[in-house]
């Protein structure tokens, strides 16, 4: 028999607000720099009063034409500005400029990848349009009051909504993932939730599976990470299935989510579009965004996530694991990409990324620029193994440590201070293969009688009597020719 879970299916649509990293508000001059003391970044404009005009933040546009480049969407020409109405205390003009009939981006889609099984999936955005924020309600910090912070009132906002195509909470967590390394990489938003300069509102409904019907919706606010909005999916979808299940109908409303208990509880009723009474914004004038402004920002945009991706699964040769790696943080890509300049061993280069670098950041708790080397210095120690002038464990175990210890060195003349370098010279190599086999007289006899797997043993104990420092290759070749006599 089914489960009556496994007859539905969720539809999901998710809409991103990201706060912007201009220096100044959407449409005023007032600071837009988090972590001030509440209420200093304000101003007449701000708050609305009467005789103010606001102005538009030019970069806010900029901004959101290089994020609709990025998702491939198309970027309209002429934009207006819209009101939409309602208060809140935090809300100090009684409405939001934003943007209605004429949003800025209109189409495009975001990638996600299956993590089970590694396949591809398109999510579609509907929009992105441009906006300001709300204040910011305190609950916590008075027992009786509600105190509000109008810093952030003003701030800069893109909004990106996409088509209701999510099927799961995990496709949720992973488009939120790739939006926010995306704007990340496009320099636009910092994408931290728990600071607020990211948050998503999930627009949750359940249908038989098969049906192609959309039904009434419930859309969840107030999670502060990515791993909450899975949580809260996941409960909203049960809670849904067994409300239709018991023969109750789903009341079309907005929920917030505990994340202390993990569940969703009703806030208010779901209002409508006409509930706002949008109409265009009298105060500011229509935008016009020209094909060679919207040119200009293309060439300026920097490599993005999938392209750098692709270029290193498909032209570099990496695996799909060692690429989502590297490209999952933007400063790190930036560094492999220097590296990849200074060495042709992109394997090698990856694996010192993601071992000896990536240890010294965790060890060290720091990120990608504080660490001591430069991705030329990195090179040429790749360099000295690909050489055969030093052993990889030498390498990692001695010179590394040497060279963050005293970053900008020479790695060969630090190698060489450091009696590291490998040791070819032919009377050197024989004077240790002798003492090799001289430790272990019973075991010749052995290997001469065919036991040829003792080779190991004696080259065990010579690179023990070098310490390290022998060729490998040649040192083989010695002790083989030593021991036919």
């Amino acid at each position: 028999m089914m489960d009556m879970y496994d007859k539905y299916e969720p539809v999901i649509g998710l809409e991103v607000h990201m706060q912007l990293l201009t220096k100044s508000k959407a449409y005023a001059s007032d600071s837009a720099s988090y972590g001030a003391q509440p209420n200093h970044h304000i101003s007449p404009i701000t708050l609305g009063h009467p005789g103010t005009l606001p102005r538009s933040n030019k970069a806010v546009v900029e901004f959101a034409v290089k994020l609709g480049l990025a998702v491939g969407s198309t970027i309209r020409r002429e934009n207006q500005y819209a009101r939409k109405n309602y208060f809140y205390a935090d809300l100090p003009k009684g409405y939001q400029i934003t943007q209605d009939t004429t949003p800025i981006c209109n189409g495009g889609s975001i990638t996600i990848k299956n993590q089970e099984d590694g396949s591809s999936r398109t999510i579609n955005i509907t929009r992105i349009h441009m906006e300001e924020d709300a204040g910011k309600s305190i609950h916590d910090q008075d027992p009786f009051d509600t105190l509000v912070d109008l810093n952030r009132a003003g701030i800069a906002l893109l909004e990106v909504v996409s088509e209701p195509e999510i099927r799961t909470s995990s496709e949720a967590y992973q488009y939120l993932t790739e939006i926010r390394k995306l704007v990340r990489y496009l320099e636009i938003c910092d994408g931290n939730m728990e600071e607020g300069s990211m948050r998503c509102d999930a627009n949750i409904s359940i249908r038989l599976k098969g049906d192609k019907v959309l039904n009434q919706r419930t859309e969840v606010k107030n999670m502060n990470s990515i791993r909450n909005v899975q949580r809260a999916i996941d409960y909203e979808v049960k809670r849904q299935i067994e409300e239709v299940e018991a023969g109750r109908k789903i009341a079309g409303e907005t929920r917030s989510f505990d994340a202390v208990h993990g569940t969703t509880y009703a806030m208010r009723s779901k209002e409508l579009a006409n509930d706002y009474r949008y109409f265009p914004e009298p105060d500011l004038q229509p935008i016009l965004v020209e094909q060679d402004y919207i040119e200009s920002i293309r060439n300026r945009m920097p490599a993005l996530p999938q392209e750098l991706f692709h270029k290193y699964t498909s032209t570099l040769g990496l695996s799909e694991y060692d690429a989502a790696l590297i490209t999952d943080n933007k400063q790190m890509a930036l560094y492999f990409e220097e590296l990849i300049a200074h060495t042709s061993n992109f394997k090698s280069a990856v694996n010192w990324m993601m071992g000896g670098v990536k240890s010294y950041l965790n060890e060290n708790a720091v990120e990608i620029e504080g660490f001591p080397l430069k991705p030329a210095e990195l090179a040429a120690l790749i360099q000295l193994i690909d050489a055969g002038k030093i052993s990889h464990t030498a390498a990692t175990q001695k010179l590394f440590p040497a060279m963050i210890a005293q970053p900008g060195s020479n790695p060969e003349s630090l190698a060489a201070a450091l009696n590291l370098l490998i040791e070819s010279s032919g009377d050197a190599l024989k004077e240790w293969a002798e003492a090799a086999i001289a430790k272990y007289p019973e075991k010749v006899a052995e290997f001469k009688a065919g036991k040829t797997g003792l080779l190991g043993l004696f080259m065990g104990e010579l690179m023990k009597q070098s310490k390290g420092k022998a060729d490998p290759k040649a040192a083989d070749q010695i002790l083989r020719e030593l021991l036919s006599i």
